[in-house]
């Protein structure tokens, strides 16, 4: 991509700093655009015109360099910007230093070659003037050591858009992963967080994600800590007709039930949560008939560890069928009150499964909380798609990005990369990259996101997306 900034300006000459290419004609400027990412250029009519514009863009250069490139043509007459622009055709974008409100120009110009595409920066939104705004770690050290009122500072993501309604003190993007350590300190697992300081000492967070201005500023009058939640009562004390096992009475259960479904379980499991009314209604039926071709149990592995080891629990909820107190058959197409007790009466082999994406060969790289950082730092773009195996959307996309992968496997700079959140250990990493629902792609530069990608979901839309930065 390559932009423009248009000055017309005389001024005293400077000495233009060596990161700044200058472009002499257009076999010059092809090869830059060929060659480097996200090109700013600046034109000027003179040699000596529009020197105060390049001491900023020598600076722009300074802080973006290996990430965006500042090019300067010098025009010497009209004709020679014509042809360029003749050659070359119209920019993907124009940069006008008037869109600066409350921040600084070198900061706008930098966060708008880091990312051309991305949303503006918050400190450029005229309601946000009254915020504190923290760019550096250092700053934020500096805010609470020196601040004498009490600080409710606001850790987020500049693409969630949805929480700038927020009237706080102060702000700081922490998504980079420079910032790791920080996030780490102040427990910061998703965006936006809020941490509230007295006197430079974190104290507590707030909680109320759903509050207006008004709410906040009533808080701060007088700031208590969360209240503690109201524990969920165990499905094991509910009125129900499931039997819960235990690792102690699981054996002797089976054995005085020669036919049963048992039904492993985490608490906290959004997909058990949704299957426990089924499930309920089924041991209605099902347990209570005294002829009744089996029952239902279950099992919270979070508790009774021993079974969940036992059974090669990885996953929630898993279903088993149990005959003469030996597992036969696990059954995950069983989630409806009508399927189990249609089953119950006809216990039959389930189909063989079919693997699963990361079981089949393919170009997409599939990573896990344990080496999803490292492998994206090592290439330049990643595309990566966060995903449930049970989402049809995600089943729509899986051959097209799958293809497109494919159509990348030679370039070592280029991944598409996969990661499972509906495993246990890859909650926290689809936590901290703002995934909220399925499937979600964020694209990568070294490691470090770039934009979240909403565009056409088929090849063509991803090898283009990839192709255009």
């Amino acid at each position: 991509m390559f932009y423009q900034v248009w000055l017309l300006s005389a001024l005293d000459a400077v000495k233009v700093s060596p990161l700044i290419d200058k472009v002499g004609d257009h076999k010059d400027f092809k090869k830059l655009l060929r060659t480097r990412t996200n090109v700013l250029v600046l034109y000027t009519k003179t040699a000596t015109s529009g020197d105060s514009h390049l001491k900023l863009l020598s600076d722009v250069a300074q802080t973006v360099k290996g990430q965006g490139t500042i090019a300067w043509v010098n025009c010497g007459n009209v004709q020679k910007c014509d042809e360029l622009a003749a050659y070359f055709g119209i920019p993907d974008r124009f940069f006008s230093v008037s869109f600066c409100f409350h921040v600084s120009v070198l900061q706008s110009m930098v966060a708008f070659l880091k990312d051309p595409s991305g949303p503006p920066l918050w400190e450029e939104n005229p309601e946000a003037k009254d915020v504190v705004h923290i760019e550096t770690e250092k700053d934020f050290r500096k805010l609470l050591k020196k601040e004498e009122k009490p600080v409710l500072m606001m850790f987020y993501a500049p693409y969630l858009f949805v929480f700038f309604h927020f009237k706080v003190l102060a702000g700081m993007n922490v998504h980079p992963s420079e910032f790791d350590g920080l996030k780490q300190e102040y427990s910061v697992k998703g965006y936006p967080t809020f941490c509230y300081f007295e006197k430079g000492k974190f104290l507590f967070h707030y909680e109320n994600y759903g509050a207006t201005a008004k709410d906040i500023t009533d808080w701060l009058k007088n700031p208590q800590p969360p209240q503690p939640k109201t524990p969920e009562v165990p499905w094991s004390e509910m009125d129900s007709a499931v039997f819960h096992l235990t690792d102690d009475t699981f054996d002797s259960f089976l054995e005085d039930h020669p036919a049963a479904l048992v039904m492993f379980y985490a608490p906290w499991c959004g997909h058990c949560k949704k299957m426990k009314p089924e499930y309920d209604e089924a041991a209605e039926i099902l347990n209570k008939d005294a002829d009744g071709p089996g029952v239902l149990a279950a099992v919270d592995t979070t508790v009774h560890k021993a079974l969940g080891e036992r059974f090669k629990i990885s996953g929630f909820p898993t279903v088993k069928y149990f005959e003469k107190g030996e597992e036969r058959y696990t059954l995950p197409h069983l989630r409806t009150k009508n399927m189990i007790v249609e089953y119950m009466h006809n216990p039959q082999a389930p189909p063989p499964p079919e693997l699963s994406w990361e079981d089949k060969p393919s170009s997409v790289s599939h990573l896990g909380s344990e080496d999803f950082r490292e492998a994206l730092k090592k290439k330049k773009h990643a595309l990566v798609m966060f995903y449930a195996p049970w989402c049809p959307h995600c089943k729509n996309a899986v051959p097209h990005f799958t293809t497109a992968a494919e159509l990348f496997k030679e370039d070592r700079k280029i991944v598409y990369a996969a990661v499972d959140c509906t495993k246990g250990q890859n909650h926290e990493v689809c936590k901290q990259e703002g995934v909220e629902g399925y499937p979600t792609f964020n694209h990568y530069n070294y490691g470090k996101f770039v934009e979240r990608y909403n565009g056409d979901r088929g090849v063509m839309g991803r090898t283009s997306n990839i192709n255009a930065k």
